[in-house]
């Protein structure tokens, strides 16, 4: 934390900015080593950008005509004195340029360095400072709208109303444990069991959006699977909303799994594509319907596609059966001929599978089965308005180890067993809501956390 460091902030490769971020005591000082202002101002002053060069004292060379702006501690990223140089984006100017600030001084920023530094300043807590990734990696609107809901700070005061909360009721516990004699008001194991039970509630509440939240922020796998010749290569281009994959009438055509990741909804959807499973003695296609069977074990859920013109096959029947326990959505393709079985054929089938009949060659039922895909992300219970959901694994797992402790904490207060133990679990639960924002987590956590970002961030 006491030396100063430096790294490229913005993306590898060629563009009209490339930014130099430098952080620490010493960024003023660095700057004024190697920036030569083109007016006449006798100081740097603080949140104005300059324009001017980048020389090399050593050779007196010109690296770089660049905007360079400091920005005095603790009203920034980093709550330190900051200093950020806009260079033109070229990966010579941007190399050149960081080898001269760490050669006066500076040294290079471990990934997350920058986010880590506003986290040990108190600028971030430890949940907003995850969400800095998140609304980099955002791939919809909607997921980056629940990062920047996270890292202005929704889902921190949620987590430390339900501390506080808790807080309090230690107090009442411990008061009671301690000075049993003197003249404090009483915690009946009623008013015990209504606050635990009212604390859980809200800890439920979060949970309860942690399976949208999560979705949201990595997306869905949705595998394609049917007999070839179907229309799934048709149910994808249309999805897509383009033609990716080959549509021909013959069986077959689709040899291997084809990948896309679009959003459907606002919703990151990765559909698989996958070949046609039948019985086959080409190799190729053989290997290509084995890998079909890996992408549907690994997906999310399945779409099953049906030729609804042909009577039910016994390969449709197989991989019926071989559905019968996953998420699955079948359709019955080629509406617009006529059908040789119904819905309820289906049904018998796959009891649990949603139906819709569709006609993909013509566009027909892409609407319904993007509403489904809908549906089941969001299954009814939030609004896509709400923005506090819980999308981290870390934060759900501490989330269910404070439920499960505050249930201990309910069943020995029902009980009626001693405070002490009581304490014990609440105290838990308040420590594991603490390790969400950053109050009680260890320096591993902390090193594990930002190892994930990126460089310059």
């Amino acid at each position: 934390m006491d030396s100063t460091i430096a790294a490229v902030a913005t993306a590898y490769g060629e563009g009209g900015i490339g930014i130099i971020r430098i952080s620490g005591e010493k960024s003023l000082e660095i700057l004024k080593e190697i920036f030569i202002p083109a007016s006449d101002f006798d100081e740097i002053i603080s949140r104005r950008m300059t324009y001017g060069k980048i020389i090399d004292s050593d050779t007196d060379q010109a690296i770089d005509e660049v905007l360079a702006v400091y920005m005095k501690g603790p009203k920034t990223y980093t709550a330190e004195d900051v200093v950020e140089i806009n260079c033109h984006g070229s990966m010579v100017s941007l190399r050149k340029t960081l080898a001269l600030v760490l050669r006066k001084g500076a040294r290079l920023a471990e990934p997350g360095e920058f986010t880590k530094r506003a986290f040990l300043n108190g600028r971030l807590d430890l949940s907003q400072a995850e969400a800095v990734i998140d609304v980099i990696k955002a791939k919809t609107d909607k997921s980056f709208d629940v990062a920047l809901s996270q890292l202005e700070g929704t889902l921190s005061a949620k987590v430390s109303e339900i501390r506080k909360k808790l807080l309090d009721l230690l107090v009442d516990i411990t008061v009671n444990i301690d000075y049993p004699d003197e003249d404090i008001e009483y915690i009946t194991y009623e008013k015990l069991e209504k606050n635990i039970s009212l604390i859980g509630e809200m800890i439920e509440k979060l949970l309860s959006t942690a399976t949208t939240g999560r979705m949201i922020r990595e997306g869905i796998r949705v595998a394609i699977v049917g007999k070839p010749n179907v229309g799934k290569s048709s149910l994808m281009n249309g999805l897509l909303k383009e033609t990716r994959a080959i549509v021909t009438e013959i069986p077959g055509t689709t040899r291997d799994t084809i990948e896309e990741a679009i959003s459907i909804r606002n919703i990151p959807v990765y559909l698989v594509d996958t070949a046609g499973i039948r019985e086959t003695d080409d190799i190729v296609e053989k290997l290509g319907i084995e890998k079909s069977k890996e992408a549907f074990n690994n997906a999310d859920f399945v779409i099953f596609i049906l030729d609804g013109s042909v009577p039910l096959s016994d390969e449709d029947r197989e991989i019926a059966e071989y559905l019968a326990d996953r998420k699955s959505l079948v359709l019955i393709n080629k509406s617009d001929l006529t059908q040789a079985f119904s819905p309820s054929d289906v049904k018998a089938l796959m009891p649990d599978a949603e139906i819709i009949e569709t006609s993909l060659i013509m566009g027909e039922g892409i609407n319904e089965i993007e509403e489904f895909i809908e549906g089941m992300v969001y299954g009814g219970e939030i609004t896509q308005n709400e923005s506090l959901m819980v999308n981290n694994v870390r934060h759900i797992e501490l989330l269910n180890k404070g439920r499960d402790s505050l249930k201990d904490a309910l069943i020995m207060t029902q009980m009626k067993e001693a405070l002490d133990f009581i304490e014990i679990d609440v105290k838990n639960a308040y420590e594991f809501l603490g390790e969400i924002i950053g109050e009680t987590v260890s320096d591993d956590i902390i090193d594990e956390v930002f190892a994930r970002f990126c460089l310059g961030k």
